[in-house]
């Protein structure tokens, strides 16, 4: 089980608004920023911070990174509040039956063009 995973971002504040805004609808929150060594912010939900982001050169390669969502809406949410945020499409969303049949999800890129997705496996 991964507990963690962090992101260098070349532009920590503009990086740091964006997921305060993508990562809402999915009850993601910022819970912590440490100045030292970064600075470092720590968004998660239920009060523990599992997605960190870090100033610095961008992480390179790309990576993707997805979040569960709890419904078919709440990707919907998602991938609206990260496309006002300033997020560039990289797939509406919507069924991926190449995953499996109930694959419901929506990508998006993030300032540095990491691609981000939130993904809900349930049936409607």
């Amino acid at each position: 089980m991964i507990d963690h995973i962090g992101l260098s971002v070349a532009d920590y504040e503009s990086s740091k608004a964006f997921y305060l805004e993508a990562l809402a609808p999915l009850g993601y929150a910022l819970f912590m920023e440490i100045p030292e060594g970064g600075p470092h912010a720590g968004f998660g939900a239920g009060g523990k911070p599992d997605f960190w982001i870090t100033q610095g050169k961008a992480t390179a390669p790309l990576v993707h990174v997805a979040f569960g969502a709890k419904d078919r809406a709440t990707v919907r949410a998602f991938y609206d509040a990260a496309r006002a945020a300033g997020a560039r499409d990289n797939g509406q969303p919507g069924l991926r039956p190449e995953y499996h049949p109930n694959y419901y999800g929506a990508f998006v890129l993030d300032p540095d063009g990491h691609n981000v997705e939130a993904v809900c496996h349930q049936p409607e």
